[in-house]
């Protein structure tokens, strides 16, 4: 993947794990996370670009839109699964190749990926990657 683009936004969630292995983060608690997706290609379009930067930002604030001030043990998507940092960058990259397959994000581009970032802070931060 010699090409790549990156755009960013953001959710606040509430959720609760279960598992002695979580501690204290088995009671509900609420997160914020910086999210990063990012789109590779190993070449460009005919006009010279990955994706198209305000469709991949409006695909991604679309799926951050969804899970914002959610509380995601209520969440059917998400039922009997712990909602940790990398099951939600697995959940939005997997929404977002959904949209390349399915739209004008993909259509007509070279996109060979995606990757998802969680920024839980500024030290630490999970990601996803997947073929399209």
């Amino acid at each position: 993947m010699p090409f790549s683009v990156t755009v960013r936004d953001h959710i606040m969630i509430a959720h609760s794990f279960t598992g002695e292995v979580f501690g204290p983060a088995q009671r509900l608690h609420g997160a914020t996370f910086v999210v990063d997706a990012t789109f590779g290609a190993d070449d460009l379009d005919p006009d010279g670009v990955v994706v198209d930067i305000g469709l991949a930002t409006a695909a991604l604030s679309e799926i951050t839109g969804s899970l914002t001030y959610r509380n995601l043990d209520d969440e059917p998507a998400f039922a009997g699964t712990n909602t940790t940092t990398e099951v939600l960058c697995r959940a939005i990259a997997d929404r977002l190749a959904d949209r390349v397959a399915d739209g004008p994000l993909g259509r007509g581009r070279n996109l060979t990926s995606i990757t998802v970032t969680l920024h839980e802070s500024h030290v630490a931060w999970a990601s996803y990657s997947r073929s399209l």
